[in-house]
């Protein structure tokens, strides 16, 4: 990695710190971090909020349970998912439905990096011989 690549990279996580209130990014503290930053330019502007932007991305993805299915989904189903994965990460999680036809069958559930799958198409590919 070039010296100008770290360096905006390390500047990019301290930004993302200051965007924590109680371990959460928070709204306003990243309107500050924006407004420091468009005050203030850094070396490559750039290449910092693009890392940032990664940085706090990341984050909020792990605080959303985005469930694919096939059919139809009530909205009592999406709350009792939102409160297991609250339970199971001991943070704040919600429920978003999204349709997926490919699913044929069940469901498929994203948590930041983490996939929950319990669907019909995973279980075939399961089954499928590997090439």
């Amino acid at each position: 990695m070039a010296k100008h690549a770290k360096i905006a990279l390390q500047f990019a996580r301290q930004l993302f710190k200051l965007s924590l209130a109680d371990g959460a990014v928070s709204a306003e503290r990243v309107e500050g971090v924006l407004a420091y930053v468009d005050k203030h330019r850094p070396a490559n502007p750039v290449m910092v909020l693009r890392a940032y932007h990664r940085l706090v991305a990341t984050e909020l993805a792990k605080s959303i349970a985005v469930v694919e299915y096939a059919g139809s989904v009530d909205d009592a189903l999406l709350a009792t998912i939102a409160a297991s994965m609250s339970k199971k990460y001991g943070r704040a999680v919600t429920a978003a439905g999204r349709p997926n036809a490919a699913l044929l069958a069940g469901l498929r559930v994203h948590v930041g990096d983490d996939i929950y799958e319990a669907s019909v198409a995973g279980q075939l590919s399961a089954l499928a011989p590997a090439a």
